[in-house]
């Protein structure tokens, strides 16, 4: 089977192909596309119609050639239900099964996020799931982590994050998820609980999706 997945950082290969070493995942190839202009134009411009347009055909091109696709940016994350909407080829936001995890239990998350820009799309995403249980969502910025990460200082990103994560637990929320795939090893260095991640997540609901299309 295989996966394609489009990143906006290239470290963000490592961390899917790290996340596919699972047993669970042996049948998985994945391909991946770099397009770090996309996260710079969100930043710069916001997700404008055009940027939309072009994160949406960047994505059926992937879809042309895999199984499912994945958008691994949760900046750009809303282009991955129009594209769906174009292709019988599965096309999902890496954190929409975080998503529907963190809240199915219909108890408190904190949600963190590093990258300003993701702030609104991560909100709407988690505060949508939390419908269906009655979770309390509370969405979040670590100040000065992406900072941390667009300076190449990956350690300090990841106990920035851990940090972060280990204060909500402290406050007495039942779970904390890690809105961005660049997060991930951050959810080895909490202390104070397990925070869950998006890579695992998405791959598994990827997967999950290409058997049922296949299955069609």
């Amino acid at each position: 089977m295989r996966i394609a997945c489009l990143h906006t950082a290239e470290s963000n290969i490592a961390v899917f192909e790290n996340a596919a070493k699972s047993d669970a995942f042996a049948p998985v190839d994945l391909m991946h596309i770099v397009r770090p202009d996309l996260l710079a134009r969100v930043e710069t411009s916001g997700f404008t119609p055009l940027l939309e347009a072009e994160t949406v055909a960047a994505l059926l091109e992937l879809a042309a050639g895999a199984d499912a696709v994945i958008l691994t940016c949760s900046s750009i994350g809303p282009a991955a239900a129009t594209a769906a909407a174009q292709t019988r080829i599965p096309v999902l936001r890496v954190d929409e099964a975080l998503a529907r995890a963190a809240t199915e239990s219909g108890r408190s998350v904190t949600v963190l996020c590093a990258a300003p820009t993701t702030l609104e799309p991560t909100r709407v995403l988690f505060e949508t799931a939390a419908q269906a249980t009655g979770a309390k969502v509370d969405v979040r910025l670590v100040p000065g982590a992406w900072d941390l990460f667009k300076a190449g200082d990956r350690d300090g990103y990841q106990a920035m994050i851990a940090e972060a994560a280990d204060r909500a637990f402290g406050e007495g929320f039942d779970r904390v998820a890690l809105a961005q795939a660049s997060m991930m090893a951050a959810a080895d260095l909490c202390r104070a609980g397990q925070a869950l991640t998006s890579p695992g997540a998405g791959l598994s609901a990827a997967v999950a999706a290409a058997s049922r299309a296949k299955a069609a």
